[in-house]
């Protein structure tokens, strides 16, 4: 039993929870998996849709919350980049030369992000979250005409839940999106020296700097890497949708993403965590998020379970991974 206990670590029993909840769901809500006994695929395809857009999301935040860094930018990035990107589309840019605008853009958005960090030293929490601001008015005000932008007819990225593989499978491009994510971000940040430079960034950045990593490059690095994971989530989105609409921003999903790295075990502290943590996140707040729109929540019922949640595991990631002085002067969450 002790060498049980021993092995019960967040990231086991939010994984327990997460299918103990979905057990709960499947025999006790109707419409969940089940319809007058008969199985129902619907409801669990737009849960693993919803779940790997936000599992996207999650793997970009989840490699700067181990660098020691938070991008409150991620959203508006996913949301405001997409939507340029369809703007110019319908206004008759090609193809290529929109989508390298609007991804130099959200390099740039990263960029800038990262430079303010590393090179002048600004909190990173009031940084993006600055930036999420500034790139929300810019784009709303001078580059599109409404809060919801259509893909035009014959794009790409309503080409996208046709492949052969999902309708095959019936599964939805999204996941395969996400699985995608999270092995690139496995693979980088276990078997890449700038994956092993976050994690020790995260651990102990003074040491890190004085043993000769170049903590401020790979400042710069991590934050590009959450834009463009940002505005691939984006592109996911609207090819469900068909549209990108830009009050997203203005939405608890960024809240989302960073409950899914909290409570799938990614410290807050820098330094721990994996993209194994990132799914189990993603799939208790994707199974309870669904659970609670079946039995009729309302949002505000919803953000508050969630808002208790989220208090529940910093709470929890503060006992298990105390912070310390190098962790404030970075200006986290």
């Amino acid at each position: 039993m002790t060498r049980l206990l021993s092995h019960l670590t967040q990231e086991v029993i939010v994984f327990l929870l997460a299918a103990t909840l979905f057990l709960a769901a499947a025999i006790f809500l109707p419409g969940f998996m089940f319809k007058d006994g008969a199985f129902q695929a619907g409801n669990l395809i737009a849960m693993v849709r919803a779940v790997s857009v936000l599992g996207i999301l999650a793997v970009g935040m989840g490699i700067v919350i181990i660098g020691r860094g938070i991008d409150l930018s991620a959203v508006a990035v996913m949301a405001m980049s997409v939507a340029w990107y369809l703007q110019m589309l319908n206004s008759g840019v090609p193809g290529w030369q929109a989508l390298g605008w609007a991804l130099a853009g959200v390099v740039a958005v990263g960029l800038i992000n990262g430079f303010m960090v590393a090179y002048a030293d600004v909190p990173a929490i009031f940084v993006t979250l600055a930036s999420s601001y500034f790139v929300y008015g810019f784009v709303r005000s001078q580059l599109i005409v409404s809060d919801a932008t259509p893909a035009p007819a014959g794009s790409w990225i309503l080409e996208l839940p046709n492949l052969g593989l999902v309708t095959s499978t019936h599964i939805p491009i999204d996941v395969y999106a996400f699985g995608a994510a999270v092995f690139v971000g496995f693979l980088f940040l276990r078997f890449t020296k700038w994956g092993r430079y976050i994690y020790l960034m995260g651990d102990n950045f003074m040491a890190a700097r004085n043993m000769g990593v170049p903590v401020r490059p790979m400042t710069v690095l991590y934050y590009v890497i959450s834009a463009l994971m940002a505005f691939v989530a984006g592109i996911l989105t609207t090819s469900s949708i068909q549209s990108m609409n830009v009050r997203v921003v203005n939405s608890n999903m960024l809240y989302d993403v960073i409950l899914v790295c909290v409570i799938g075990g990614i410290g807050l502290s820098g330094g721990k965590g994996y993209m194994r943590n990132v799914v189990v996140g993603a799939l208790l707040i994707g199974i309870m998020g669904n659970a609670m729109t079946i039995m009729d929540f309302t949002n505000v019922e919803q953000n508050l379970i969630k808002s208790i949640i989220l208090l529940t595991a910093i709470i929890i990631d503060g006992l298990l991974n105390p912070r310390d002085e190098q962790t404030a002067q970075q200006g986290d969450i």
